[in-house]
């Protein structure tokens, strides 16, 4: 009986040995683990290469209440790489929510794209003039008041027998030219304001469902490839998500400036890719899920007598460096 006291004991002690061993080779791995920093939180993808300018082109008519202009942008794709992202009419994900645009951004020789975010305020996008309200300070396209968004006609294709929450108030820069990229040789000069800043630390959502419909569409079309379409895409602006045909479609009316790709493919190629990861923080809901903007909504609804004022567009422009 003693002998097989000791006997277990010893085979506790081995276990016990061997659960320590793994315990600190467990803590010697996580010790020298790289830890990811905010910057490559913040980054998605970084090229050698500029993206082409913003092409000139027209709006579509918005076809439905509540939905949101999202100005069309160049992205980039390993294999080809620019192609553009048509503009497009989508709704919200939450009631409340404005759509700050993703800017591309030059640093040390690269071109980092920052992806956009939805949020109860515009934040900063480069001082990128994108067009159709997003001149490259805030939103001056329309504002929400409850659960109704309200369109300033001055900048938005709004027909007025189905959409009656509407407003003039004239803006500079309408329609989309320019640089599409900040900093750097040719790239926009512009830098965040305080508000713009704050404005990112807000609860906010990244891409919805029909943002990401929009860009697998454009990426799987040849012609929307720049060196294709040479800066000039077959398709600038959709009113619908995801719908490349049909009446409404719009084509670039000409090209922001004559665009070629790198003769060097190797150049093309040398980009480095990082995937965002996301944090809970970036996913949290404006508002409750009741108020969610439902699609679509075909019914002529009566036009708000007590129409609020819009707000004050032009109060970021005081941060603008000229």
């Amino acid at each position: 009986m003693k002998k097989q006291d000791e006997l277990g004991i010893d085979r506790f002690r081995d276990r016990y040995r061997l659960f320590l061993f793994v315990l600190l080779l467990f803590a010697a791995v996580m010790l020298t683990a790289p830890i990811a920093s905010p910057a490559q939180v913040a980054v998605g993808v970084s090229v050698r290469i500029g993206p082409p300018i913003i092409p000139y082109y027209v709006q579509p008519l918005c076809p439905y209440p509540d939905f949101i202009w999202i100005p069309g942008f160049w992205a980039w794709d390993p294999g080809f790489g620019y192609y553009w992202v048509p503009g497009m009419w989508a709704p919200a994900p939450f009631v409340g929510m404005l759509w700050t645009p993703g800017y591309w951004a030059w640093n040390d020789g690269m071109y980092f794209w920052y992806e956009g975010y939805w949020g109860p305020m515009v934040g900063y996008y480069g001082g990128i003039n994108y067009g159709y309200g997003y001149a490259g300070y805030g939103y001056a396209g329309g504002y929400w008041s409850g659960n109704r968004f309200y369109y300033n006609r001055a900048v938005n294709n709004v027909n007025g027998t189905h959409i009656t929450t509407v407003y003039n108030k004239p803006v500079s820069h309408v329609r989309p030219t320019g640089a599409s990229f900040n900093g750097g040789k040719g790239g926009v000069t512009a830098r965040p304001t305080s508000e713009q800043l704050a404005a990112a630390g807000q609860r906010h959502s990244s891409l919805s469902d029909a943002q990401r419909e929009q860009m697998q569409a454009a990426r799987a079309n040849p012609k929307q490839r720049a060196q294709v379409n040479h800066g000039r895409p077959a398709i600038a602006a959709t009113p619908k998500p995801g719908v490349f045909t049909g009446h409404g479609v719009i084509s670039a009316g000409r090209a922001g400036a004559p665009y070629k790709g790198p003769s060097d493919r190797k150049a093309a190629t040398g980009e480095h890719v990082r995937n965002p990861k996301h944090g809970t923080e970036t996913r949290q809901q404006a508002t409750a899920p009741d108020q969610r903007v439902k699609e679509p909504r075909r019914t002529q609804r009566r036009q708000d007598t007590r129409r609020p004022s819009p707000p004050d567009e032009n109060r970021a422009e005081k941060g603008r460096q000229r």
